[in-house]
């Protein structure tokens, strides 16, 4: 663009990560000075709703005018932008939310940093540009993200005290189930998502967004099973663990619900949980319906609750419990989701203090065991009959080799 006599400058998460030595997943720019008419007349294509963005002609990356917000009411979309040639590049960089991602970058590679980001990248701080933050509920979604996606950044104290003063304000409540499941999954596709629980529930509100999760903190596990007693701290460790293993944000998610029924464990009984997977089947499905999880999460979210257990004590089952076992989980026809399954099993038995590098004994099984069985030829004298005669013929045959197998 070094034929535009337009003022344009590289923003927010593209230069952030060229300064962290990362490649910009994508581009953002924006424009100074400049009018709508400006940028049409160039050949670029207007395509925002709420304020000013331009699709460049040839790379199809955003520019966006220089622009201010002013919150005219509560909650993340009550607000009024003012997009206009004399907002000037420190007012766009002001309402931004955080230092690190308030830095522009000039044509010929000059850093603009009105904020200080850069000393806040080097600290690996994440802090608020302006007391303006707290007029996005939104921005306690995304700087949990950011701690996801940087792992051993850490919140700024006074950030974190705006962020506390959102929750208790009620402002949080406006933020809507699809943007609080875009960030999640987000944070679950990142090398941390572990990070992101922690954030929000440092600042209050976990409670309010994963309750379900928020709830496990503080609820114990038998010692002689979870060295580390606490099942919230499992849950991060089991996430940690299935970070290691899959790179399948489903399967991450699923892990992150998996133990949702031990909150619902009355207190006399602790830290046993008898039946704390069929326990938990109701919430992960409450929780999945509130946030409008893609259909595929819910169902595989609620079959890791609901059966994870079982393969904690597979040698307690006769070879018509683990039939059963296999037909519930629907490994035969679905066997791809079913190995998905046994991932998200092995993350919940790593994510134990002094297990994290132990794999179970008894995933290999049922895999073994699902080979055996799922080979089953049908002779054409059975194939002439009924279905109900071939479905009992290949449930037979099935128990048959688990039998050989067991033996």
């Amino acid at each position: 663009m070094t034929d535009n006599p337009l003022q344009i400058y590289l923003v927010g998460g593209a230069v952030r990560d060229i300064l962290l030595g990362q490649k910009p997943t994508e581009k953002d720019w924006v424009v100074v000075g400049a009018t709508p008419e400006a940028l049409t007349a160039q050949g670029y294509k207007p395509v925002g709703k709420d304020f000013p963005v331009f699709l460049h002609p040839k790379t199809h990356e955003e520019y966006a005018l220089a622009r201010t917000e002013r919150k005219i009411s509560k909650g993340y979309k009550g607000f009024k932008v003012y997009a206009a040639p004399d907002v000037t590049l420190e007012e766009d960089l002001k309402r931004r939310d955080l230092t690190i991602n308030a830095i522009a970058q000039t044509n010929d590679g000059k850093l603009i940093d009105p904020f200080n980001g850069q000393q806040d990248l080097k600290n690996k701080i994440l802090r608020h540009v302006s007391d303006a933050f707290i007029e996005d509920p939104v921005r306690i979604l995304r700087v949990a993200r950011f701690a996801a996606k940087l792992g051993d950044f850490k919140v700024a104290p006074e950030t974190n005290k705006l962020m506390q003063d959102m929750v208790a304000s009620g402002e949080i409540d406006a933020l809507v189930p699809e943007r609080v499941w875009q960030e999640l999954h987000r944070a679950l596709e990142s090398k941390y998502p572990d990070r992101f629980i922690e954030v929000l529930r440092d600042c209050g509100a976990l409670n309010i967004i994963l309750p379900e999760i928020d709830a496990l903190f503080g609820v114990p596990n038998p010692k002689e099973w979870h060295p580390e007693i606490d099942t919230g701290i499992h849950t991060l460790m089991a996430l940690q663990a299935a970070v290691k293993l899959t790179d399948d944000p489903m399967i991450r998610f699923a892990v992150l619900v998996h133990d949702a029924g031990k909150a619902k464990t009355p207190k006399e009984l602790w830290p046993k949980h008898h039946g704390h997977a069929e326990a938990g089947v109701q919430p992960v499905k409450s929780l999945c319906a509130r946030l409008r999880a893609p259909r595929d999460y819910t169902e595989f979210a609620v079959l890791v609750t609901q059966y994870h257990h079982q393969c904690l004590k597979l040698n307690e089952f006769s070879a018509k419990a683990l039939l059963k076992l296999l037909e519930n989980l629907d490994a035969f026809r679905r066997p791809d989701r079913f190995k998905k399954f046994l991932i998200a099993c092995d993350a919940d038995a790593r994510g134990r203090t002094n297990y994290e590098k132990t794999k179970g004994p008894q995933l290999e099984f049922l895999d073994n065991l699902l080979k055996q069985a799922a080979d089953v030829i049908i002779p054409d004298e059975i194939k002439a009959k009924s279905n109900a005669d071939i479905i009992q013929f290949v449930r037979d045959a099935r128990l048959s080799k688990i039998k050989d197998y067991l033996k």
